[in-house]
Order: structure tokens, then C-alpha cells, then sequence
């Protein structure tokens, strides 16, 4: 986390830990202006020079709880990685992130997700940002020879669906022990090694093999 650099940016930071103890406390139901400013032993009047309304103060929520994830994606972004090893750090680097944010503290991680649940709206803004930078990568493998019979936007579609597991704080929670590092890699892996041929294979009218699913215990 950024440094405060102004009395008003410790101060905002101050009024976030406050929240983050509230939902700490309670579980992840909306906290008003009026709670915070409880908490916080500030005037309602005070609170509102900070956030001037609750959806700026879950903006700032959600801003903090993403934040890392968004460095995280830019860093990754802007390495000199080849296409793949950017993709498959891409997602391992949130992933451990959020495994060691959920192993520090279940309940308030838990309790987060509870509170993203009610106001999907601004998370869904991180979501797209994150399809944002995916299309970024999978634009650098198709100048490296992959993916070339797919468009970006199918590539980022079905990329998605095959790693969701590994970015979606809900499922880490769900799947927790299922989950590994290496097991995100072999899924990068196959992602490189089949998509273009799967796409050869569709446009010759030919049925994809029937794979086996073996559940991890």
C-alpha cells in the first residue's frame, strides 16, 4: 500500500482501517457513512469531507482491496516475459496473493467477498480492467505464432473459463486445497499447446476429443 502523502490521504487511510475493522467485526453488510463515523469518533459532517457519499466510500474499498492486484497486472504487463510466462504470472501472482490474504485472515477475507457481493457493480470495473490487461498478453502471443486461427476477444474468453478457478477470490475460498502453482501451469501449458489446434480442428468440422476430469482430493 502507497504511503499517505497528504493529511487527507492519512486520513482517508485511517477511515479505511476503521471500515476493515467494522467488517472484521461483523461480516461484510454495507457500513454507512453514519457507522464509520462512529467508529472513527468523527462527526457524520467530517466523514463526508472524505467520501462525499457511500458509493465514493466503497470506491475507496474496493480501490484498496484491488490495488495490489492492479500493480500486480501492470508489473507483469510491462516485464520483458515471453507471452506465456507473462500469462502464467499474470494470474500466479494474484493467486498467491489471495491465498496468503485468505491464510492470514479467513474471516475478514470472507468478509470482503461478502461486501463485493453487494456492490458488484464497482468490482466489475476491476474485472473488465483485468480482461483489459489479458487481451494485452494475448495480443503479444499472437505476434509470437499463437492463437492465430482465434480473435482476441474469443482467446480472452476462453482463457477465462479455463483459469477462473485461479483468479476468483470465491472460488480460492471453495476450492482452496485443490488449488497449486503447479497445477496453474500445466493449465497455461495446455492453453499454448491446444487452442490453436482446437480452432484447426473446429473449422474442419471435426469433434474435439472427450477428456476426462479427475477430481483432485
Amino acid at each position: 500500500m502507497a504511503r499517505p502523502t497528504t493529511d487527507v490521504d492519512r486520513v482517508r487511510e485511517e477511515l479505511l482501517d476503521c471500515i476493515e475493522a467494522i467488517i472484521q467485526q461483523r461480516g461484510g453488510k454495507a457500513v454507512t457513512l453514519a457507522e464509520l463515523a462512529a467508529a472513527a469518533d468523527m462527526s457524520p459532517a467530517n466523514v463526508y469531507r472524505f467520501f462525499e457519499n457511500k458509493d465514493a466510500l466503497y470506491e475507496a474499498v474496493a480501490e484498496r482491496w484491488f490495488a495490489p492486484k492492479v500493480r500486480i497486472m501492470e508489473e507483469v504487463i510491462a516485464s520483458d516475459l515471453g507471452a506465456r510466462d507473462k500469462l502464467y504470472e499474470f494470474y500466479a501472482r494474484r493467486f498467491r496473493l489471495m491465498r496468503e490474504n485468505h491464510d492470514a485472515d479467513p474471516v475478514l477475507f470472507s468478509s470482503y467477498l461478502e461486501l463485493g457481493r453487494e456492490h458488484f457493480d464497482v468490482v466489475r470495473g476491476y474485472i473488465d480492467l483485468g480482461d483489459q490487461y489479458l487481451a494485452m498478453i494475448v495480443a503479444d502471443a499472437m505476434g509470437e505464432g499463437y492463437f492465430t486461427q482465434l480473435t482476441v476477444d474469443e482467446t480472452v474468453s476462453l482463457i477465462n473459463l479455463m483459469v477462473h478457478t485461479f483468479c476468483d477470490p470465491e472460488m480460492i475460498v471453495m476450492l482452496h486445497h485443490s488449488l497449486s502453482e503447479p497445477k496453474l501451469a500445466q493449465i497455461i501449458d495446455t492453453i499454448f499447446a491446444g487452442l490453436g489446434r482446437h480452432a484447426d480442428r473446429a473449422d474442419k468440422g471435426a469433434t474435439a476429443p472427450r477428456l476426462e476430469v479427475v477430481a483432485s482430493r
